[in-house]
């Protein structure tokens, strides 16, 4: 072989060499999988309807130990280039509150509250000569003045700064319903429609932009079909499918408890470019394509009409477990800080370590921060290693690239779990630098892998035994029963009443729909059921009704005397300022939300 010859052959062989080096390197670093985290923000409409202990309190707290804490460690990661992905749901009426500028200075008045209380209890830890107690509540003085720092660096504004790191690509944001109605059980699909069009309508206000994707409120869902409510009188013979009415407002991805997916039966499936109808079985005979896998997207369609056009993702419900299981979940570690004792008997602080899941109270342990980072990264490296097994098992089973969707409620992480915030930042760190995984938005996420096969799925929610039982029950269905009247009432008198014509008819109605809005808010039925705040929520749904109903009169008689808005009584007069004065958000209704 000449000099030249055995050249070329030498390249040519390090070429083979290098190329299947790559492609080694390649499959070594191929993904498993994708991981999505969702959490859920949300809280009924407070401002304004008491303070504690039910009240402005709860967004208070909910701002100073999830909302900014959220929001700075997603700014930590930026700045240090931790990669990030989080898909953040903010209810609409959620993010109403958050803008106001009554929350606003409520909230400074709250820190700075919670600050003198730190340093009061400073102050009589020295007294008692408990050194340690002291330098907690040292600890306290300093986190409370770092959030009051924070929120003036973003000028007060945690919609805005949520919305910055959307821009970013940090964050995906999600909308809701307008006040968290629950679907399934609301009389009208108007009131389905309404409830989406103005949660939409009000994030894109105050976000600057339309989210695509949603939170169905307690990711309770419906198909189409005949339906029968929780009261007697009432019926609906084919209801829509709520993928439907979510489709028809540009919505594209929603998401679901494991159970509905699981339980799915088979519609459409696209090979190629072109979708094909299927027999139901068709899951079990090809379980290699993802059929019914909390692990994979797919499109919902109940009607069997054709492929659909919005995707439900399912929370992976075994991962999830690992964070908020009370037996087995990261924040019943001894080590982290105990959500239920505190110092003092009105919004005291807290100074005691979970010590153990069946220490009593009076049992508990001081607390250790510097006991709590080397915990945490144990937790999230545990936590990562069960989502990458979860996704290898996917792929060994199917070969396709799945996704693992980890739903909570945002107040999980820092209300309930004081360091949450850091666990979800030792996860990102940990994930976004494994080429086993492949951190994402939701919305990221399907744009990379739409899905290719459509489902009808169950009725459900991720409440109690999946089911209704915890939204309609011996307990609360007379609730029902009063705000299907109030949603007759009220679609019979949009379509009877000139209020295109009649700006004094059309302001009245306006009005009740804002409160019809508010009585259907599914948190007053779940405080109830659960014995949380039950006098509160009872209280709250029926100082709606009673506003409906007065402003509803009103509306009644002006439109048989277009002179009665001038001869007011003075309890009427008083009715609608109360209304005006307590009920906020939402600050311009439009009628059109209800039109079919």
């Amino acid at each position: 072989m000449n000099t030249v010859v055995a050249r070329k052959t030498h390249q040519l062989d390090s070429m083979i060499d290098i190329k299947y080096l790559e492609s080694e390197t390649t499959n070594m670093t191929q993904p498993l999988g994708s991981f999505c985290l969702v959490l859920h923000g949300h809280l009924p409409y407070v401002l304004k309807h008491g303070t504690w202990p039910h009240g402005e309190d709860w967004l208070f707290e909910a701002a100073a130990e999830t909302y900014l804490p959220l929001l700075a460690m997603v700014g930590e990661c930026e700045l240090y280039n931790i990669p990030i992905k989080i898909t953040m749901g903010l209810t609409p009426v959620l993010l109403e509150q958050l803008a106001h500028v009554d929350f606003k200075v409520g909230f400074v008045t709250y820190l700075d509250e919670r600050i003198e209380k730190a340093e009061a209890d400073k102050k009589e830890f020295e007294e008692i000569d408990n050194g340690h107690m002291a330098y907690l509540a040292e600890q306290w003085i300093q986190w409370y003045g770092k959030q009051l720092d924070y929120f003036e660096s973003i000028g007060r504004d945690i919609p805005k700064a949520y919305a910055n790191f959307s821009h970013s690509g940090s964050l995906e944001i999600l909308s809701s319903a307008a006040t968290h109605g629950y679907y399934p059980l609301l009389l009208e699909d108007s009131s389905i429609r309404a409830q989406i069009r103005a949660g939409l309508g009000s994030s894109e206000k105050i976000l600057g932009f339309k989210p695509k994707g949603v939170w169905i409120p307690e990711c309770a869902y419906r198909g189409m079909g005949k339906w029968h409510p929780p009261v007697k009188w009432a019926s609906k013979e084919n209801r829509l499918g709520v993928e439907h009415m979510l489709a028809d407002e540009g919505v594209t991805h929603f998401f679901v408890e494991n159970h509905l997916i699981e339980q799915s039966k088979s519609e459409y499936v696209k090979n190629g470019d072109d979708w094909h109808k299927v027999g139901w079985d068709e899951g079990k005979k090809y379980p290699s394509r993802g059929w019914g896998s909390v692990n994979e997207p797919h499109l919902v369609n109940s009607d069997g009409s054709g492929a659909g056009k919005v995707a439900a993702l399912a929370r992976d419900a075994f991962i999830c477990e690992q964070v908020w299981s009370g037996e087995v979940g990261y924040p019943a570690n001894g080590v982290y800080l105990e959500f239920h004792k505190q110092w003092g008997a009105r919004r005291g602080l807290r100074y005691w370590k979970v010590t153990g899941k069946k220490a009593d109270l009076g049992d508990k342990h001081l607390y250790y921060p510097e006991n709590v980072a080397g915990k945490i990264h144990e937790h999230a490296q545990h936590f990562c290693n069960a989502v990458k097994d979860k996704l290898r098992a996917h792929r060994d089973k199917t070969g396709r690239h799945g996704v693992v969707t980890a739903c909570f409620d945002a107040e999980l992480f820092g209300h309930w779990w004081f360091e949450g915030p850091q666990f979800i930042r030792d996860v990102m760190m940990q994930l976004g630098n494994d080429p086993e995984v492949e951190l994402d938005t939701v919305q990221g996420f399907l744009e990379k892998f739409p899905p290719d096969k459509t489902v009808t799925m169950p009725e459900g929610s991720w409440g109690e035994e999946g089911d209704h039982r915890v939204w309609t029950n011996e307990q609360v269905n007379w609730m029902w029963d009063i705000s299907y009247r109030c949603e007759n009432i009220f679609g019979r008198l949009t379509q009877e009443l000139d209020h295109e014509n009649n700006d004094q008819i059309r302001e009245l109605l306006e009005k009740a729909g804002r409160e019809l809005l508010l009585m259907q808010a599914s948190d007053w039925a779940f405080v109830i059921r659960r014995g949380q705040a039950v006098d509160y929520g009872i209280r709250r749904f029926i100082q709606h009704v009673g506003r409906f109903d007065c402003l509803i009169d009103i509306c009644e008689k002006v439109a048989e005397d277009d002179t009665y808005m001038e001869r007011l009584s003075e309890i009427e007069a008083f009715e609608i300022k109360d209304a005006e004065i307590h009920d906020v958000i939402f600050e311009k209704i439009h009628l059109d939300w209800w039109r079919m």
